[in-house]
């Protein structure tokens, strides 16, 4: 199986769409996908995900199905570097805050800061991993501890347009990881692929393997520049987005 955790393109937020940017974005991307041979298309309700799907649903003349719990994992934490201030997201600390705890780190422990369990971050979590378990799980591929029970081995390729925090969510139970470390640890450009395989090296068991994170091959083909929207400053004062 595999799995390919598409961004959408450049946002505009405010509006729940796309800037000129990200359309141009999501046609380039369908140029790449629609050609490809996909089991099935997930799409995000919120409206950035659902235009970036549209050319490439168009293109390939499939309709994709839209699923509430690929929204962006948009829970409010407090953030410790602003006096509590309420931010839209659980990951957005700074390096300094974040890595003093060494829990955040622990893929069984991470939720419990108190920041976290005051908005039931955990919960939101757990609702996330019950929805995309039972769709694995009909497609053949079901939990059994840290790793999947193969009860229907294939090859299908399924495609989900979503958002980066919530891909890093899906990713964080398949990798067995906390997902403060991949929501601090990895960039996933707008209209960016995110290929996750699984390894099948003995009958019946899968584990889960990325291939590639964050690919923007198509946008480099066609010279097109990629979004900032996804980054932080590489080094403090250069003139780039600092927190």
């Amino acid at each position: 199986m595999k799995l390919l955790f598409i961004r959408h393109g450049d946002p505009d937020y405010d509006a729940d769409g796309l800037t000129a940017t990200g359309r141009r974005e999501a046609e380039l991307l369908s140029e790449r996908i629609a050609p490809m041979e996909i089991s099935e298309y997930y799409v995000s309700t919120m409206g950035r995900a659902l235009e970036t799907a549209r050319p490439t649903l168009e293109k390939a003349g499939r309709t994709a199905v839209a699923c509430d719990w690929l929204r962006e994992f948009s829970i409010r934490v407090r953030r410790p570097d602003r006096e509590g201030e309420l931010s839209y997201v659980p990951w957005d600390w700074l390096p300094q805050d974040w890595l003093q705890y060494p829990l955040f780190l622990d893929r069984e422990h991470w939720y419990e800061h108190p920041v976290f369990e005051e908005m039931d971050v955990k919960g939101a979590y757990d609702r996330v991993i019950e929805e995309f378990e039972r769709l694995l799980a009909d497609h053949g591929y079901v939990r059994d501890g840290l790793y999947y029970r193969v009860e229907r081995a294939g090859s299908d390729t399924l495609a989900f347009f979503c958002h980066f925090g919530v891909s890093c969510v899906l990713m964080s139970r398949l990798m067995n990881v906390s997902p403060m470390v991949l929501w601090h640890g990895l960039v996933m450009a707008p209209s960016s692929v995110t290929t996750i395989c699984t390894e099948e090296r003995r009958p019946g068991i899968a584990a889960f393997r990325a291939s590639s994170v964050g690919d923007i091959s198509h946008l480099y083909i066609r010279g097109q520049a990629p979004s900032f929207a996804a980054r932080f400053c590489e080094v403090y004062g250069n003139g780039d987005r600092v927190d």
